[in-house]
């Protein structure tokens, strides 16, 4: 199992997360697999959301999936709005980007929430299933973001 992480346009504590992503792929059952990670500012990841979904906005996290056996794909998380999200749900940055490391990795191993209810539940559960597996904060992305529905 590997990361391979990289800042683009901002200052953190790179460890961190590349520690936070291994740990991940662990509890996932990914040991065999790569995963690169990306950190960057909302300008980053807003021409990223322009140019490949068509949604000229910041984002969180995107993921960008390889069709590969061991190369899991690329994750790239907009540092500002973790910070923001962070601050908006009383986390720690840290804890929300081990938020946006789950809900960006599901993504990679084929989970998607935009398909249906169904879908949804789903990655919500395995959201849920992996922030607990790992001793993490909070209930997943999805959960976050239907809080009160």
């Amino acid at each position: 199992m590997s990361v391979i992480a990289s800042l683009d346009d901002v200052e953190c504590d790179l460890d961190e997360w590349t520690d936070d992503a291994t740990a991940l792929l662990a509890a996932a059952s990914c040991a065999d697999c790569e995963l690169s990670l990306v950190v960057c500012s909302d300008a980053a990841i807003q021409r990223l959301n322009a140019a490949w979904r068509q949604k000229d906005q910041p984002t969180d996290v995107l993921s960008f999936p390889q069709d590969h056996e061991v190369i899991l794909g690329d994750l790239v998380v907009s540092l500002d709005t973790c910070a923001r999200q962070a601050a908006e749900r009383g986390y720690s940055v840290r804890d929300e980007a081990r938020v946006l490391l789950v809900h960006g990795l599901l993504h990679l191993l084929g989970y998607d929430h935009e398909t249906g209810p169904d879908d949804l539940a789903e990655m919500a559960e395995a959201e849920r299933k992996l922030m607990r597996r790992l001793g993490w904060i909070g209930e997943g992305l999805i959960g976050a973001a239907h809080q009160g529905d």
